[in-house]
């Protein structure tokens, strides 16, 4: 990936959290580091198809004097955020603040902060089998799409489904989502399950009847194992009911850790079930 560097943008301010710096003037030293494809913009000559570093720069500096952040760990953030939101070619984005007159009563150089942001591509499934069925899918991705620095960028066919397991209850309407966020998977988690309490989900049954359903199947090529998350979801893979709604938006998309097509997962399964 090719990048476009900012280097030491200097700026006088008053960010920090002892009373003192809120009117001592500091020197803060800011550079970015963004990753993006100039492949295009090099062989036209085009400005058009590149980000301009200068309006960049003017953007750090009207967030930098915004308002007297405590800690520069939260200006790394807004600076991070409102890159990645206002330059769609921008990638990933590495910002290193440093700050060469803190209060520390020791020699030193400067302290400094490096916050790494990227965009990020996450695949959902999402399923219910009570009440009204295509509401509860319509107002599902509604709310996901008005969640911070995220937006729901393509939907599946809504499709009917058999239940999975020996539980009797009405046939499912399932879909898959990319989404694209600047999110972690734990917040997107989080907010994923807020929106199914938002809606009334009760998790009573496992396999059972549900008013929602909404599940993290891939997050760009990341492999998590947390006591509370696991990306890829560990049954993808064996249930139809998630890889024929994804293999409709995402067929060319690599399971990271089957090493293959989510097209040729679907075949494999499809061969399996005597379809």
């Amino acid at each position: 990936m090719d990048k476009i560097y900012i280097s030491n943008l200097e700026f006088i301010g008053n960010h920090g959290v002892f009373p003192e710096e809120k009117f001592l003037q500091q020197k803060f030293s800011i550079s970015l580091e963004m990753e993006t494809c100039t492949r295009k913009a090099g062989l036209g000559d085009d400005l058009t198809h590149s980000t301009h570093y200068g309006f960049v720069s003017e953007d750090v500096e009207k967030i930098f004097f915004s308002k007297s952040f405590d800690l520069i760990e939260a200006l790394a953030e807004s600076i991070a955020q409102e890159i990645l939101i206002k330059y769609p070619l921008i990638k990933k984005i590495k910002v290193l603040i440093k700050k060469p007159w803190a209060p520390i009563k020791k020699h030193f150089d400067y302290v400094a902060v490096e916050a790494n942001r990227s965009r990020n591509k996450a695949y959902l499934s999402i399923g219910t089998n009570i009440g009204n069925l295509y509401d509860n899918l319509n107002s599902a991705i509604s709310q996901i799409d008005a969640l911070n620095f995220t937006r729901v960028s393509n939907i599946s066919s809504f499709l009917e489904t058999e239940p999975f397991g020996d539980i009797e209850q009405n046939n499912f309407l399932n879909a898959c989502l990319e989404v694209e966020t600047l999110s972690t998977p734990q917040e997107l988690l989080e907010n994923l399950l807020q929106i199914e309490k938002n809606m009334g989900r009760i998790r009573d049954i496992k396999w059972g009847p549900r008013l929602i359903d909404l599940d993290i199947l891939l997050f760009n090529s990341e492999v998590i194992e947390d006591n509370n998350l696991a990306i890829p979801h560990p049954w993808m893979c064996e249930r139809s009911f998630v890889l024929d709604p994804l293999s409709e938006i995402a067929p060319n998309i690599v399971h990271p850790l089957e090493r293959k097509t989510i097209t040729t997962l679907k075949r494999i399964l499809d061969k399996k079930e005597g379809l």
